[in-house]
């Protein structure tokens, strides 16, 4: 594992090992790789920011505990072109971290915290009045379920240890509707000139959360989320091979090897988006035996 790059105090800093990541890299290499484990699984986070960028990543993540071994996981990416994107992803990290501080564990509680937090930070994008925006995804895991929620197109997905997708969220844009209407591939889709339009953002009057289904992970599953950043760059079947088995720790490398070779362009006819990649990936704990 790569040595780990002291996050900016510009955003938020490594607090401790069971709170709060994200911020904005500066400085260096602007990587920030990590891996360890939870009371209710291990869980591994790679945030770098894109080839021949300066200043601040655009995205932000997050890990919130919750009572009893839950957790919250998040992944923002403030929108590219529009006034400090940096900002946006991380005044939702803000908002849900204030929100989820101290909530207990009903399920009412938890859901409502992290809408609040949601609606709360839209409410402080759209007084700024000046365009910042942001797309985010949330996994709320608790008692072996999780649910997601989010707003443009970072992603969320669940595939088993045999490399079954158990869920996977749609982005919210005419290309990632339209993939998942059938009316392109996966091919076409990654290489259509509106790709990165998107329909649904924080930051906007008519902002939308989407709720997933609450779904029951198995032992060995494997959560993703990730910035477009990813899913932009690598094809769907890699992704899977890459996170269905081994180690946490080794997999997040390989996401970001690969999606770093596929941002400098190296590979002929595979997907090439430069952007500000960030991953995280979580695995519950087996049950115990006694």
């Amino acid at each position: 594992m790569s040595d780990v790059t002291p996050l900016s105090a510009e955003r938020r800093g490594l607090l401790t090992q069971a709170q709060l990541y994200g911020g904005s890299f500066t400085d260096g290499e602007a990587l920030f790789l990590h891996s360890f484990d939870t009371p209710g699984g291990q869980v591994a986070l790679a945030l770098k920011r894109g080839p021949g960028k300066t200043g601040p990543t655009e995205d932000a993540a997050a890990l919130l505990p919750l009572p009893n071994g839950g957790i919250v996981l998040l992944v923002a990416d403030g929108v590219g072109g529009l006034p400090t994107g940096w900002k946006a992803s991380g005044m939702v990290v803000a908002s849900l971290e204030s929100q989820l501080n101290g909530v207990d564990d009903e399920d009412n509680h938890v859901r409502t915290a992290i809408l609040d937090g949601i609606e709360n930070a839209n409410s402080s994008l759209l007084q700024l009045a000046t365009g910042t925006a942001t797309t985010l995804v949330v996994a709320e895991i608790r008692a072996g379920s999780m649910r997601t929620f989010h707003i443009g197109d970072s992603a969320a997905w669940v595939c088993g240890q045999r490399g079954v997708v158990k869920l996977q969220t749609t982005p919210h844009s005419p290309v990632g509707f339209a993939l998942e209407a059938g009316l392109m591939n996966e091919a076409e889709a990654l290489g259509h000139d509106e790709l990165n339009v998107i329909s649904n953002v924080v930051g906007s009057a008519d902002m939308r959360i989407e709720i997933g289904p609450r779904l029951q992970l198995a032992a060995r599953d494997t959560v993703l989320l990730a910035s477009d950043g990813l899913f932009d760059n690598l094809l769907e079947s890699e992704i899977i091979n890459i996170i269905r088995t081994g180690s946490l720790s080794d997999n997040i490398v390989q996401l970001l090897q690969l999606a770093e070779r596929r941002m400098a362009g190296v590979e002929a006819d595979k997907p090439c988006k430069p952007d500000d990649f960030t991953a995280i990936l979580f695995r519950p704990s087996p049950p115990s035996s006694g």
